[in-house]
């Protein structure tokens, strides 16, 4: 039995879609990450229960720390992001987190910058305070082991290739890394928005909105380029096709960044057959209800859509492109 919420949260749902194709779907991902986080500051010493632990947000990981906190007892200080939506705001009201909300800006490179500048006058404001740092520290990769643990055990032996947003690099990065003790075949394919820096596609704008959560205008530390073997940038228009079609042929109801790891793991499913392919669905699809749900007419047939295969990240065209990376170094505008 859990002791608390936060634990059946952070437990994923592995579901068999198809042949080869396999959705890990969480109803808030970065709970896992959150927890073991501020479990082994606990455990090491580095905070103490009644401390303040402070970081930013677009999100999900405002929530995750939230009942990381609530769980253990500790004060919960959020710089969120414009896409804070007002669920999310009540309920990190109830649960007693601060929230500190940026003023609305069409500009999210701009938002990012000033949630990190505004987390460090906190900082300086506030020297007690524990900043979480859940772009640049690996303790947020701890979460991950069990479940890559259960992918290896359920979806049995051969060929694995592991799909998803790439954000700041610790889920899919800390599931490649576990997965591959078991299986030092398995592919990691990362999904990235245009106009992030991580992967180097800052120089093209999607003329609708940047997915929140798996890209980013900063370089993060918590990225390891040399883990990932494959990377599909998708545009919203895509994303939007495989959300509404993820619902419609299987049922599951998840948010942006799942459409857009569904459709690149339909890709990748076809180009390896025989490969099983697992999808990350970070969360559910309620806050996507109005700017994604309300227009599912407006999507496309998946099977109309193809990445333009490319080279150099200088090569990228919207709405989809596909890149071998290879495993190579972070590129220089995403270097700390």
């Amino acid at each position: 039995m859990d002791e608390h919420i936060s634990e059946a949260i952070g437990r994923p749902d592995l579901i068999r879609l198809d042949d080869g194709l396999v959705c890990l779907r969480f109803e808030t991902m970065k709970v896992v990450s959150a927890l073991a986080a501020v479990r082994h500051l606990l455990d090491t010493g580095a905070v103490r229960r009644g401390d303040t632990l402070v970081d930013s947000s677009s999100g999900i990981y405002a929530y995750g720390l939230a009942l990381a906190c609530h769980r253990y007892g500790m004060r919960c200080h959020i710089v969120g992001s414009t896409t804070v939506d007002h669920t999310l705001r009540t309920q990190l009201a109830v649960l007693g987190a601060h929230l500190e909300q940026m003023e609305p800006s069409s500009d999210l490179k701009l938002d990012q910058k000033r949630r990190v500048a505004r987390v460090q006058e906190i900082l300086r404001e506030h020297p007690g305070y524990h900043w979480m740092r859940q772009y640049h520290d690996d303790i947020h990769y701890l979460g991950y082991r069990a479940v890559a643990d259960r992918v290896h055990e359920e979806t049995g032996a051969g060929g694995l290739t592991l799909v998803g947003g790439v954000g700041s690099g610790a889920s899919t990065g800390a599931l490649a890394h576990c997965l591959r003790r078991h299986r030092p075949g398995t592919r990691l394919v990362g999904v990235q928005p245009y106009g992030s820096v991580t992967f180097g596609s800052e120089h093209v704008t999607d003329p609708d909105i940047i997915i929140a959560g798996i890209g980013s205008s900063i370089p993060f530390g918590n990225v390891r380029h040399d883990l990932y073997d494959t990377l599909h940038w998708v545009a919203f228009d895509a994303a939007l096709t495989g959300s509404v079609d993820l619902l419609r042929r299987h049922a599951v109801f998840a948010g942006l960044s799942t459409g857009a790891a569904y459709l690149t793991a339909r890709w990748e499913r076809g180009r390896s057959p025989g490969r099983t392919v697992v999808f990350i669905a970070a969360d559910t699809g309620h806050r996507y209800v109005d700017t994604v749900f309300a227009r599912h007419r407006d999507a496309a047939r998946i099977e109309d859509l193809a990445p333009r295969e490319v080279m150099t990240p200088d090569e990228l065209v919207l709405p989809w492109s596909r890149m071998d990376w290879n495993r190579s170094p972070a590129p220089s505008g995403a270097s700390l």
